[in-house]
């Protein structure tokens, strides 16, 4: 049958496809919509799969709070080029993912993926179909999702950087402007854990490794090098473990002092940091 502009530009307008695409999924589907749309979504699915190993280090991250900032929701929805990450229906589609975590509450990425957008088709469809579009890997690189007595969040200026910060023991104090210094210390110095106990063994054995390594090369005797490795062991904590990192806008306390001063038994119960990179 012929297809005319007028069917080319209707599917274009219930897709998002390129012209070219649009015609050619209705001309193999002999003028079904329903069957051209499935065409453009499984060229998607090709696209995803043929650029399954590519690298996506560009992207947006977008954070989102309750109305009483007990909750905060984080996502990063990544591509591997950074003009993508500019194209406004990469970001409609960023913004709307956000928008179905909020009103899902959805616990993990995997469920956030399931959920339904406003046509009825899953945040992952919708990926795959943008995917299929675009030319280029996309993915829900993270999802965050946490409760407390109030969380406090923080988007970097180029938007590939996003932290969310739960406060414990608030009791009517106004966290908000140490919470925003904390979150921006979380940006720029990276903390693995909040405390030592929250350092996964792996993390530990690998720096006494290269405390032992450092020791060595220094000439230090064989008997003392797990001694010694243990002291740097403690340096690696103040450094990257936030409770017992230096504020950076008072190296004279660290953040567990910090908060003391702020409201005595002002906690952290948790962060989260994501960044593309």
């Amino acid at each position: 049958m012929s297809i005319t502009a007028a069917d080319v530009n209707k599917l274009r307008q219930m897709t998002g496809a390129g012209m070219m695409d649009c015609k050619k999924a209705l001309t193999e589907a002999d003028g079904d919509f329903e069957a051209a749309i499935d065409i453009l979504r499984k060229a998607g699915q090709k696209v995803a799969a043929k650029r399954a190993e590519n690298a996506t280090n560009e992207g947006v991250v977008l954070v989102a709070l309750s109305a009483d900032h007990s909750n905060g929701k984080l996502i990063a929805l990544a591509c591997e080029t950074e003009p993508v990450s500019k194209v406004a229906d990469f970001n409609n589609l960023a913004q709307c993912i956000l928008e179905a975590a909020v009103k899902s509450h959805a616990p993990s990425a995997s469920a956030l993926l399931a959920e339904p957008l406003s046509d009825g088709r899953s945040v992952e469809g919708h990926i795959i179909e943008l995917t299929g579009k675009i030319g280029e890997k996309i993915t829900l690189a993270a999802y965050e999702n946490i409760d407390a007595e109030k969380v406090v969040s923080y988007i970097h200026s180029n938007n590939k950087i996003g932290v969310l910060v739960a406060f414990e023991g608030v009791e009517g104090t106004d966290v908000t402007e140490v919470g925003k210094d904390i979150a921006m210390q979380i940006t720029a110095m990276k903390p693995v854990a909040l405390d030592k106990d929250g350092v996964d063994a792996e993390t530990i054995q690998r720096e006494i490794e290269i405390g032992k390594d450092q020791a060595r090369q220094e000439g230090k005797p064989e008997a003392m090098l797990e001694k010694i490795a243990v002291g740097k062991l403690e340096k690696f904590y103040k450094e990257s473990t936030l409770l017992n990192q230096q504020f950076v806008k008072d190296s004279s306390i660290n953040i567990r002092q910090l908060l003391e001063q702020t409201q005595k038994g002002l906690t952290i119960s948790t962060f989260k940091r994501v960044a593309l990179a």
